[in-house]
């Protein structure tokens, strides 16, 4: 399934990364991001689709907006773990590091200076102090960036808006 996640994600990459968002895994059931099945509702779809100031029809187009903006989200596990305790997810996100890193460096190249933005406060805690360490370019610089749900859609927005100017 993991192959399945990274061809989906894949097949809207964009010709030259600006921003690297690394969320933590895709959710169980049904929603991934990069699911061109799924619905421009969905809740992650549609708050990047906000900061892009547009309201496709469907997911390809919208996909189709977000890699010709530069931007591409990461997970640093296609295994689900936003089902199981948070102990037991970080220690699977941290376990799974090195082949992350792989992804990353097969997706930026040489450089790592593409700014990279943490969504999820397991995230910025886990990842953020070894990306640097790494030589990443992680924006937040402790900063939460919420996952979009209803209640943090608004906080979300604000955040990515001022780590990348825009």
């Amino acid at each position: 399934m993991e192959e399945e996640y990274i061809r989906l994600r894949n097949a809207y990459l964009p010709k030259k990364l600006s921003t690297v968002f690394i969320l933590e895994s895709p959710p169980e059931g049904h929603g991934y991001f990069y699911d061109t099945n799924g619905k421009v509702s969905e809740v992650l779809f549609r708050a990047y689709m906000k900061l892009l100031g547009i309201t496709p029809s469907s997911k390809p187009e919208g996909l189709e907006a977000l890699a010709a903006k530069g931007w591409i989200l990461v997970n640093p596990i296609y295994t689900h773990v936003n089902k199981l305790p948070d102990k037991e997810a970080d220690a699977m996100i941290l376990a799974n590091y090195p082949v992350f890193i792989a992804d990353l460096k097969n997706l930026l190249g040489t450089g790592h200076n593409t700014p990279i933005i943490l969504v999820k406060s397991n995230i910025v805690r886990l990842l953020e102090a070894p990306l640097l360490a790494d030589g990443f370019t992680v924006l937040n610089k402790g900063q939460l960036v919420p996952f979009p749900l209803h209640y943090h859609a608004a906080a979300f927005d604000e955040r990515v808006r001022s780590l990348l100017q825009l």
